[in-house]
């Protein structure tokens, strides 16, 4: 969030991050603190906590399936943005797809109101209109369904969250994430073709949309990534001039 973003603060600013322990959140979290921004991550595992310190933010051990919003809200307080990169993760069943990726970024979205945090980025996941309305996309396992169904509520939540003036919301919903080098360059609009893009570039993106935060329009802002030939920046700014630019 670089001075003249159009956020109320000066400098350095505060990014709280959920599912700090992540590989997109700890790629974003570095390229928040190198620039001398102040990162909060949140973790469930106090064993995290030494990877996340490193990383150079904040560690706050809090269980999201588990804490109040209260609790959760002094743990963000005082950022500027939240921003949901936490999940359930392999191995987990259909349950915990649900009390982590709708859930817990739910709870969220309730701290940052009661912390007065108005920038909500949520790292959602390419492919969930695939069970809009109930539907169930043929060859496609029950667990990864129900994620799907937790990332699509989560967003109909924030989004409708957004509408109402009460959040200011990004929804980023990333290809398929691979750990390749970063390119700098991607494809970003509000419906893209499938595709794949590395973990790197997804953090990239994130970094520039918090930066674009004061352009988020009422109702929010949508957007699907994959890698493609736009500098990463420059996709973005050309979202936020269509959305109407630092008056959105």
């Amino acid at each position: 969030m670089r001075a003249g973003a159009g956020l109320p603060r000066f400098g350095a600013v505060h990014v709280a991050i959920a599912g700090a322990h992540g590989k997109v959140a700890r790629l974003l979290t570095r390229l928040l603190t190198e620039r001398g921004d102040e990162v909060t991550g949140l973790v469930r595992d106090p064993g995290h906590v030494a990877d996340v310190t490193a990383d150079g933010a904040r560690a706050v051990v809090v269980d999201l399936e588990a804490a109040g919003a209260a609790e959760v809200a002094g743990a963000v307080r005082g950022a500027d943005a939240v921003v949901f990169a936490a999940g359930a993760g392999p191995g987990s069943g259909a349950a915990r797809k649900d009390t982590v990726d709708r859930a817990a970024a739910v709870l969220l979205a309730d701290a940052a109101e009661l912390a007065g945090v108005r920038g909500y980025l949520l790292v959602s996941s390419f492919g969930v209109d695939a069970v809009r309305g109930g539907a169930t996309p043929e060859g496609v396992d029950e667990v990864f369904v129900a994620y799907l169904r937790a990332k699509l509520a989560a967003e109909e939540e924030l989004l409708a969250r957004a509408a109402s003036g009460r959040l200011h919301v990004t929804v980023l919903r990333p290809g398929g994430l691979t750990d390749e080098p970063p390119t700098g360059r991607v494809h970003l609009e509000r419906s893209v073709e499938r595709g794949s893009v590395p973990r790197a570039d997804v953090a990239a993106v994130c970094v520039e949309l918090l930066d674009a935060a004061a352009s988020v329009p009422v109702g929010g802002r949508l957007l699907e990534l994959v890698g493609g030939e736009e500098p990463a920046g420059d996709a973005v700014a050309r979202v936020a001039a269509h959305d109407g630019g630092a008056a959105g």
